[in-house]
């Protein structure tokens, strides 16, 4: 059976460089769908889209997070590769991305950015943010990414209808050719980057508590050995302790350090278990959206564990 491609394309006033992108796309992947998912555009980008070939649909709830949430949710596909409407990835790369998922079998490819000639497109604040950022996430989770950043990636549907895209913006990822002339960044580094950086630290909190606590009760415990040696250097000496309050300070900080700690060990427990539960959630999807029989029901199941694989972008 011929696989079916999906490929996403989340918009918001993106008339400048929207048509392009769905007949670049359309080049590159004869056989898919191009959709645009247009996210209250006040420009002509989903009536350019239209004309160019694309299936336009409209997604009221501000944010590249929601937009995401309801392409995932919608569409049925065996592949899905999504982009941006800003003409800044290359849809030369997208076969291969998507190749790597049918051949392959694996759940997401990410399309890493490398600098092209227009310093505007790949500023050095922004290269050097992602390096950070994804230098923080290596050392955190592992070093399974070269760009985090990455708004160019390839799906497999086991990902698609089991990823539960809880972000309502940029934090879900961020967005390199340069821009054409007259199309605007949405991005705002400042902003975008906090908010990601609070979403790497939830990520961390839920998925690596212990990590997460035990680092808080380390510094916890530190600060309280660290007020408490002159006090007991004192109280070696004298037999005295001059400093109520901070013995009392010193005894709350290593109690909080321990019970950080006892809630690290519980949390770690529970995550583990959740991870089990996902991961039969991403098994119970078929690959392929013929694996399912009429009633919905599994007819055929991979045990491959979930896979992510890097794609330069040329």
């Amino acid at each position: 059976m011929p696989v079916r491609i999906a490929v996403l394309l989340p918009c918001f006033n993106e008339e400048v460089t929207i048509a392009e992108v769905v007949r670049g796309f359309a080049r590159a992947l004869p056989d898919a769908v191009v959709y645009v998912y247009d996210n209250n555009s006040t420009d002509e980008t989903a009536a350019r889209a239209a004309a160019a070939g694309a299936v336009v649909r409209r997604e009221p709830l501000q944010g590249k997070g929601n937009v995401v949430r309801r392409m995932f949710a919608d569409i049925e596909a065996d592949i899905y590769l999504m982009a941006d409407g800003d003409g800044t990835y290359d849809p030369a790369s997208a076969p291969e991305m998507v190749r790597l998922v049918a051949e392959d079998g694996i759940d997401m490819v990410v399309g890493a950015r490398q600098q092209s000639g227009d310093a505007a497109a790949w500023n050095q604040r922004r290269r050097f943010g992602n390096r950070l950022l994804t230098a923080f996430v290596a050392k955190l989770f592992g070093k399974r990414f070269t760009d985090i950043l990455s708004g160019y990636r390839a799906f497999s549907r086991r990902f698609v209808k089991s990823f539960p895209a809880l972000a309502p913006g940029f934090e879900i990822e961020t967005p390199y050719i340069a821009r054409p002339e007259g199309s605007q960044s949405k991005l705002r580094t400042s902003r975008d980057g906090a908010r990601i950086v609070r979403t790497i630290f939830l990520l961390l909190k839920e998925e690596r508590p212990f990590r997460f606590f035990g680092a808080i009760s380390l510094v916890l415990a530190a600060v309280s050995v660290i007020l408490a040696y002159p006090l007991l250097i004192t109280f070696l000496e004298t037999g005295l302790v001059p400093r109520i309050p901070t013995a009392v300070l010193c005894t709350g900080l290593m109690l909080l350090a321990f019970l950080s700690l006892t809630c690290g060990l519980i949390l770690d427990s529970v995550s583990r278990g959740r991870r089990e539960i996902k991961r039969i959630a991403h098994l119970a999807v078929p690959r392929t959206s013929e694996e399912a029989t009429p009633g919905g029901t599994v007819a055929a199941l991979t045990a491959s564990e979930p896979r992510r694989k890097t794609a330069h972008d040329g």
